[in-house]
């Protein structure tokens, strides 16, 4: 039964409100099209050899950076980001095709001793099927790829349907894999609605697997609503990352590495870090620094050279930053620079400046929710025990962030932070070539790294018998 919804919307400029371009939904019958298309063409795609796989991955890649700056443009015009951070995306996406291009050529199968001389064991891999994807708006690129390339790679066909906010970037990703000479039926994407895409990926007999890059809750839904057909599913799902600073930390090194963390995308990333546990012997010297240095950020439209912080992208993120920031206030929170706001809920676009509170606790819902805007605050703690405990009160356990000189330290932090990824004084530690996911209810799987291509994989084993002549 199909479900009536509008057959086009709107995306707009998170910057200026401005219609960039309306972009027709597909119905249900025409996305059942694509998943049958998607599921034929494997047969065809999982026989094409890997060096040609791998070939095509590479071809794509010079597509997309031959058109690098109207890729990053269009980026910037549909996300809010600066221009610089989507030239920098491009770049990170681009790099998850290079890696799985070589990846491609390294699926490897083994040959197990066997208990008999009359038997030999031999295991193999194969592409698992038609792999769907649902990718969100803050990484409209580099979400994408990273899941895509693996799955070419491995032998799976592809489709993707992005977000309604940033679809125009997912679009010319895949109309540049078909320029390269990937087949159509290989890589396909589907624009509509999340509630009504979901489920026909979830419910469809075609679909092998679902990956998916976004809020924990809608990942439950998809992992529940994979479950009558047995899907495969990889999750990389919502954060609240802490960042620890210890007395022996280097302050300015720290300062520079949590605003790389704190303010890209204005905030809007899933790794970044969300919470400031700093140690009461340097808490206020880490402050003072920190503040000087997030009051010097520029906010303005991402197409202007000088902004460092864009617009955030929507009413709803506007309004629940908002909410976070006046609670932490009520309850005691001092703001050391920012709450200050430019919107226009008429013409459609929110502006937050950084902001840095001090003196937040437990209490304030900042402290127990993913922000997802450029707020940081500031909390201190007195022992290494007290800092992991705050940092592990969470559900979640995607990213967590510390900084230290000393290796006892360092090696004791690692050792009980329950997060996937870990900075050691980095604050961008993402890397195609590393394995990306979390623990808890930020996710299931991995994505990047030798670990990245293993989901889209089966696993085949074969006994030979009466081998003796």
């Amino acid at each position: 039964m199909s479900t009536t919804f509008e057959t086009a919307f709107r995306v707009n400029n998170p910057a200026t409100g401005e219609l960039i371009q309306e972009v027709t939904r597909h119905t249900e019958e025409e996305i059942n099209v694509a998943l049958e298309k998607g599921h034929k063409g494997f047969k065809t795609w999982a026989k094409v050899h890997a060096h040609e796989r791998s070939r095509l991955l590479k071809a794509w890649s010079r597509k997309i950076q031959d058109n690098k700056e109207e890729i990053a443009k269009v980026m910037t015009m549909e996300n809010g980001k600066p221009l610089r951070e989507s030239l920098g995306e491009v770049d990170y996406a681009t790099s998850y095709i290079d890696w799985y291009a070589e990846e491609a050529i390294r699926i490897y199968g083994r040959t197990i001793p066997a208990s008999s001389e009359t038997k030999r064991i031999v295991v193999s891999r194969q592409p698992i099927g038609l792999v769907a994807a649902i990718t969100p708006w803050n990484f409209p690129a580099a979400m994408m790829t990273r899941k895509a390339a693996p799955a070419l790679a491995a032998g799976c066909t592809f489709i993707v349907k992005a977000a309604e906010e940033t679809p125009l970037t997912t679009m010319t990703l895949v109309d540049l894999a078909h320029e390269a000479g990937i087949p159509k039926d290989a890589i396909q994407y589907v624009n509509g609605k999340g509630s009504v895409v979901g489920r026909l990926f979830t419910e469809s007999q075609f679909v092998r697997k679902i990956t998916f890059t976004g809020s924990t809750p809608v990942g439950k839904a998809l992992i529940k609503g994979s479950a009558d057909t047995i899907k495969h599913v990889t999750m990389e799902l919502g954060g609240h990352a802490p960042l620890i600073i210890a007395e022996d930390a280097d302050l300015d090194w720290a300062v520079a590495q949590t605003i790389i963390s704190k303010f890209r995308n204005a905030g809007q990333t899933c790794v970044c870090v969300n919470r400031i546990l700093v140690h009461e012997n340097v808490v206020d010297t880490f402050a003072e620094k920190f503040t000087a240095a997030v009051s010097k950020l520029n906010v303005g439209n991402g197409l202007d050279e000088s902004t460092d912080v864009g617009p955030i992208i929507n009413e709803k993120g506007y309004d629940k930053i908002v909410a976070q920031v006046q609670d932490a206030i009520d309850k005691g929170a001092e703001v050391l620079t920012g709450n200050e706001y430019e919107i226009d809920r008429e013409k459609g676009y929110y502006f937050v400046h950084p902001t840095v509170l001090k003196n937040v606790d437990a209490s304030m819902e900042i402290m127990q929710e993913e922000t997802f805007g450029p707020i940081a605050p500031i909390t201190s703690f007195k022992t290494l025990e007290e800092a992991v405990e705050i940092a592990n009160n969470t559900p979640y356990g995607l990213a967590a962030y510390f900084f230290t000189n000393d290796y006892r330290t360092g090696t004791y932090l690692h050792d009980n932070l329950d997060f996937g990824i870990i900075g050691w004084n980095d604050g961008a530690p993402s890397a195609a070539h590393a394995p990306f996911g979390g623990m808890k209810e930020s996710g299931i799987g991995r994505e990047g790294g030798i670990e990245g291509i293993e989901p889209y994989l089966e696993t085949k084993y074969l006994s030979i018998g009466n081998l003796t002549q």
